[in-house]
């Protein structure tokens, strides 16, 4: 029998180290703690019980027994506290004092004279007290099991713990030589394989819980996955579901996303059919949910990015960047499928003007309505319309009809938009087409130029459209080749200065040269008119006008006489323009330079002034060139830096009318009562000096009195010799005089 229950301890210990796993797996559970305290007691006492009888007769027996006497009341302690760990009795506080107390009596009745133990037997006295014992831990459990509904390891310990009690009433009653005395020695067997039955059974439960929480780790970081790859929220949606329904087990799963305020999702995973969800269930499904909602507000937010990326926000059409990505997408579409691609470009004329004037609410209120014109005037479902910035407009027709149906179509469009809610002007559309043929480089930059030069063009013409055909390409590749010459001729000093006198009207004495540029092509002289725009657009026209001002400053000394030099807006608009002019003229001899400037120059360009303020104080004077083509009035003109105006060629011609006579004179006396000296230009006829002289204009150019020359013009008489020379010449009509001075006679 003592090998039997040394054998039931060893199993016991066995418990014990699964109870201590299941407590370290739990994190400290109450329940695990009790379960392994009573199954060590239990041990402990199968471990008495076995090494008894090899205990010698005596004290040694006496205190063997009383081990075990302690032990099978702490057996019946521990229970009460387990009891109330493993369900949900009444407080144990009482419970324990009062089974602490009898099982203290028992253990003092031990040890009294009067009840000692002989041999080791147990005296009534402590039998009875161990009975009170018994009968206190049974009621409690009768009062736990009468509040709490049993699970099936509760059913399973009550039931050992009854079958316990069972065995060692019977054990107690049998003989001790018999069966009784094997109930007696193994009574705890039945409470302590209970407890290693609610050991495994937790064990199991938390590895079937490790491995659940690891499948749903699984599950979680594969929608995360998903969510970064997706683009739906729906679809993502409905793999949480499925998720949760694989992972659960539970095809009722259900789950539902909708939109809160700001741009905010929620997404909620549920049971449809009402079942309920432990807390591990609970929070899987809320971190599905949470993917899905954030995911959902992150593809909520890549649209209106990519809206705004695409978009314009104004009109809402496509802006540039959507436009050339479309506009190459369908030449490579078109040069597989050979066929036309037309790009057709609209600009809003007059649009700085609205914004000047009526302010930049206006004028994004008629690019709304350029918009939706255009989006209406679209129609099929080959036409793409887009806003490339500002007030220009494109409309991308694949399979494009032919260029007279393209010329209509341009017609219409410029036609059919006239907006009159903004300003006195109408606002009106100029329109460009330009047509990809199969054939042609898949080039979508250079479609957009030629529509825009064609749109250029459509500015500058009455109709107010223009399809960019076989002239307009040879035009804009002449004006290519033009512009390369140009950017080679500046690089190669290509430039020279021609020098047109500025003779006084009365004597026709020159006293000052006006210096103007010159190309030398080939050999060739090419004047202004050939290249001044392409120089201008393209920006040469500053290193021109600086080596046109350094000739200028080499001719003062060479002919000892004032020199001009035309500025254009250009230069005055560059950020160095001060330091530039002066490293081209050097720094004396201003009070012999003049520098002539158009008047809307003088007027727009707000560098200009500072500038010409600063180069004023130093000496020079400034002159207001082509003076009455512009929009200013005199009096604006006399709060500005200016000393000279020089009459336009225009009103000149018109000096044999009365009317011209009158403008011309209106100027003079305007420009001489703020102080202002006056030139006229393009004096091609003697009647026009004639006239000139009789308003009392002093000084005078044009081919009538001379050409512009690389050499020297004519000149009179230095001053010191011309009284008498003077005298004869105005007793000489004028033209007289002029063919005096050409032969050498005066």
């Amino acid at each position: 029998m003592s090998v039997v229950q040394l054998l039931a301890a060893g199993l016991v210990v066995g418990i014990c180290v699964l109870q201590w796993i299941w407590w370290r797996g739990e994190t400290r559970s109450t329940g695990a703690v009790w379960a392994m305290r009573w199954s060590a007691d239990i041990g402990l006492m199968l471990v008495v019980g076995g090494l008894y009888p090899m205990v010698a007769p005596g004290v040694g027996r006496v205190v063997a027994s009383f081990a075990y006497l302690l032990l099978v009341g702490g057996f019946l302690v521990v229970a009460i506290p387990a009891t109330r760990a493993f369900g949900a009795g009444p407080s144990p506080r009482w419970w324990l004092v009062t089974a602490t107390a009898v099982l203290t009596a028992a253990g003092v009745t031990w040890w009294l004279p009067a009840t000692a133990p002989l041999d080791g037997a147990y005296p009534w006295v402590t039998v009875a007290l161990l009975l009170c014992l018994a009968g206190v831990t049974l009621a409690y459990v009768v009062a736990a099991l009468g509040r709490a509904q049993l699970t099936p390891l509760g059913a399973l310990l009550v039931v050992a713990g009854a079958e316990s009690l069972a065995m060692l009433t019977a054990g107690a009653l049998l003989p001790p030589d018999s069966v009784g005395g094997m109930l007696v020695a193994l009574w705890p067997i039945p409470v302590a394989v209970a407890l290693g039955a609610m050991a495994l059974r937790h064990l199991r439960l938390a590895q079937e819980h490790a491995q659940l929480q690891h499948t749903m780790r699984d599950a979680t970081a594969q929608l995360a996955n998903a969510a970064w790859f997706a683009r739906d929220a729906d679809a993502l949606l409905l793999k949480a579901r499925d998720a949760a329904r694989s992972v659960l087990g539970d095809d009722s799963i259900e789950a539902s996303l909708r939109p809160i305020s700001h741009g905010r999702f929620v997404c909620e995973l549920y049971s449809a059919a009402g079942r309920d969800q432990d807390e591990q269930a609970r929070a899987f499904l809320t971190d599905l949910g949470h993917l899905v909602s954030v995911a959902a507000e992150r593809y909520a937010l890549a649209g209106k990015l990519e809206q705004t990326a695409f978009a314009d926000p104004l009109t809402r059409l496509p802006n540039r960047r959507a436009a050339e990505q479309h506009l190459r997408e369908i030449l490579e579409r078109a040069n597989v499928e050979r066929t036309r691609v037309s790009l057709v470009y609209c600009d809003l004329d007059g649009f700085k003007r609205i914004n000047d004037v009526c302010g930049h609410a206006a004028g994004d209120s008629v690019l709304v309505r350029v918009a939706e014109y255009l989006r209406s005037a679209a129609g099929g479902e080959d036409t793409y319309v887009g806003r490339l910035g500002g007030d220009e407009f494109v409309m991308v027709i694949a399979r494009a009809p032919s260029d007279a149906a393209l010329a209509e179509l341009a017609q219409q469009l410029r036609e059919g938009f006239v907006d009159r809610s903004v300003g006195t002007r109408p606002a009106r559309l100029s329109v460009g087409v330009a047509t990809w043929v199969p054939g042609d480089v898949v080039d979508p930059d250079a479609l957009v130029r030629n529509a825009d030069t064609a749109m250029l063009e459509a500015k500058r013409s009455r109709s107010g459209f223009r399809v960019y055909d076989r002239e307009l390409r040879r035009r804009v590749e002449v004006s290519h080749h033009r512009r390369n010459a140009l950017e080679a001729a500046v690089e190669a000093g290509g430039f020279v200065a021609h020098f047109q006198p500025v003779v006084d009207a009365r004597t026709l004495e020159v006293v000052q040269v006006e210096t103007l540029a010159r190309w030398v092509d080939g050999g060739q002289l090419m004047l202004p008119a050939e290249w001044l725009d392409v120089a201008e657009e393209s920006g040469l026209i500053v290193p021109i006008g600086l080596e046109m001002l350094r000739q200028a400053r080499v001719a003062l000394q060479r002919f000892q006489m004032p020199v001009a030099v035309n500025v254009s807006a250009r230069q005055l608009s560059e950020p160095d323009a001060l330091e530039k002019l002066e490293d081209a003229w050097g720094d004396a001899f201003w009070e012999h330079l003049t520098l002539e400037i158009t008047e809307s120059t003088l007027v727009s360009t707000a560098a200009a002034v500072p500038i010409l303020s600063e180069l004023r104080a130093r000496g020079a004077q400034i002159a207001v060139d082509d003076f009455g083509t512009g929009y200013s009035s005199l009096a604006r003109l006399s709060r500005l830096p200016v000393d000279v105006l020089k009459v336009d060629r225009s009103f000149v011609r018109d000096l044999e009318s009365e009317r011209g006579r009158s403008v011309v004179r209106t100027i003079i006396d305007l420009a001489h009562a703020h102080g202002l000296e006056v030139i006229a230009e393009g004096v091609e006829r003697a009647s026009d000096l004639d006239v000139l002289v009789e308003l009392g204009v002093r000084r005078v150019q044009g081919n009538f009195l001379g050409r512009a020359t690389a050499q020297l013009p004519v000149r009179g008489p230095r001053p010191e010799a011309l009284p008498q020379r003077i005298r004869a010449l105005r007793s000489v009509p004028t033209q007289g005089r002029l063919r005096r001075v050409r032969d050498g006679q005066v």
